[in-house]
């Protein structure tokens, strides 16, 4: 195997190519550690100076963006090849992940949940990328990794270029650069890309995830580069019937011709893409329960600087630091707490089981019995003080962390995700508690059979809600197909079957 620069020895077999390299593998045998090594490609095989200064500019971006969503630039610098002759090089972290055209290769188009995290992660990437100045320019599945605690990565900032007077002296080559499923209009016009031209590419990607298919096809890349300027797109709801509605006008709304019909930034979808990350399960071998390093350091993030100023909790109530903790503090912190809940102070009653729940958590394992009990009052607390937003999150949490156990309390988890569905119907987005309830009862009917009395109610809730959202057509086959059969179970004036009339009777025309 090749050693490169005394120090890295190559794999046997390149990783992948790219529009301006060779990716390969290697072993930093100074300091022991898996790294990837890209290799600038020149046309012909003969130096470019543009692309030089395109390459060692993207060495000195990519040095700038520290996030753990983009792989960490280790060095770059050139490297004598006795075959090749000089070669510029970059040495990268390894990503250990699968790209995302495999796992739609794989599993198809992906649950609703799976779409909101990749798109949620990779728009965080972006919007840190972009406030550097940084455009990534060619956003698509393989240069999207996912790790297996859930995390992603994108990878290959090989098109990033900075928004300076140099710029026009890079691409006087006349290069297209980009992939031509995935290129915004203004990018296939050789106009000048934007922050926006990458919230167009991303929003390509999700459509991918939610459908399995390409935003567009034809027989060659003109055919498709074409439609990208000239052809509408299709919303994603067309070929799946469970995308909630504001989703699908979000993703839209990222497809739009011109840039400034787009969201404005990356944050903005980070921001309305969250409330539907829900019912994330592991993806067959490619992703793993439990917790991780990565998202344990996020979990923390996320309850940080997040909630108002709350009424001062006494110090003699304060939460055990970490490396004090004991089992003692679950049980002290739940009765303090209900003492507060008495009191009608609910936020401090939280902070109280909040910040007992996380050294639980980190000692004991999400999964622990107890842990689960304190996290669930944590979750009807935030509830009971109509933090419905906040409850929301703790009861999805929950669910996901009771999939963990040995022996999973199915019955628990499904009053989770009901009382989530519930706390986004109080917070006033019933669509996403309707997305909810249909995932809960997709689950469900696998578990029992279909005249089961949770599945006929779940199916009543279902249609109420369709009501609530004005899907009054959906409302009524729901309602009707409901209707039958419990007449058929119970007959006609069975209680639970005048209901449902009574409620198909207020929808007719």
């Amino acid at each position: 195997m090749t050693l490169i620069l005394d120090r890295y020895r190559l794999d046997p077999i390149h990783l992948g190519r790219g529009g301006m390299g060779v990716v390969w593998g290697a072993h930093d045998e100074k300091l022991g550690r898996r790294v990837a090594i890209k290799f600038i490609r020149f046309p012909d095989g003969v130096p470019v100076p543009e692309l030089e200064a395109r390459f060692t500019r993207e060495a000195k971006i990519m040095s700038r963006l520290a996030h753990p969503g983009a792989p960490v630039l280790h060095d770059f610098g050139s490297y004598q090849d006795p075959a090749l002759g000089r070669r510029l090089l970059m040495v990268m972290q390894f990503v250990e992940g699968t790209g995302v055209d495999d796992v739609i290769a794989e599993h198809g188009p992906l649950p609703l949940g799976w779409v909101a995290s990749v798109g949620a992660q990779v728009a965080a990437v972006l919007a840190a990328a972009h406030d550097l100045g940084i455009l990534h320019r060619d956003l698509k599945p393989p240069n999207v990794m996912l790790r297996r605690d859930g995390s992603i990565q994108v990878v290959d900032f090989g098109l990033a270029l900075m928004d300076d007077p140099e710029l026009t002296k890079l691409t006087s080559t006349g290069q297209q650069l980009g992939t031509a499923a995935y290129m915004s209009p203004e990018q296939v016009s050789a106009g000048k890309p934007t922050e926006r031209s990458d919230v167009y590419s991303l929003g390509a990607l999700l459509h991918e995830l939610l459908t399995g298919r390409h935003l567009f096809t034809g027989p060659s890349e003109y055919s498709v580069m074409d439609q990208h300027i000239n052809t509408p797109p299709t919303a994603a709801g067309q070929f799946r019937p469970d995308v909630p509605r504001e989703l699908d006008e979000l993703i839209l709304a990222m497809l739009e011709k011109q840039p400034e019909d787009r969201p404005a930034t990356a944050a903005e979808v980070h921001e309305r893409l969250m409330p539907y990350l829900a019912g994330t399960g592991p993806l067959g071998d490619m992703t793993a329960p439990g917790s991780s390093p990565t998202r344990m350091y996020a979990h923390a993030i996320s309850r940080t600087l997040t909630d108002g100023p709350r009424l001062p909790v006494p110090a003699t109530r304060s939460a055990p630091a970490d490396d004090d903790f004991s089992r003692g503090d679950i049980g002290r912190a739940r009765r303090q707490a209900m003492s507060l809940v008495r009191e009608s102070r609910y936020g401090d009653a939280a902070d109280v089981l909040a910040g007992v729940a996380v050294p639980a958590s980190h000692n004991l394992g999400v999964a622990d019995p107890e842990v689960i009990g304190l996290r669930g009052q944590l979750a009807d607390v935030l509830f009971e003080g109509q933090d419905h937003r906040r409850a929301a999150r703790e009861f999805r949490r929950l669910a996901d962390d009771l999939l963990l156990q040995s022996q999973p309390d199915h019955e628990q988890i499904s009053q989770c995700r009901l009382q989530e569905a519930t706390c986004h119907v109080h917070a006033g987005d019933p669509e996403l508690a309707l997305h909810i309830m249909r995932e809960l009862l997709a689950d469900e009917t696998s578990r029992f059979p279909e005249d089961d009395a949770r599945l006929l109610e779940l199916r009543r809730q279902i249609g109420e809600l369709q009501v609530s959202v004005g899907a009054v057509d959906k409302a009524r086959a729901t309602l009707t197909d409901l209707r039958d059969d419990l007449a058929r179970l119970y007959g006609s004036d069975h209680g639970a079957t005048v209901r449902v009339s009574e409620l198909l009777a207020s929808l007719s025309p």
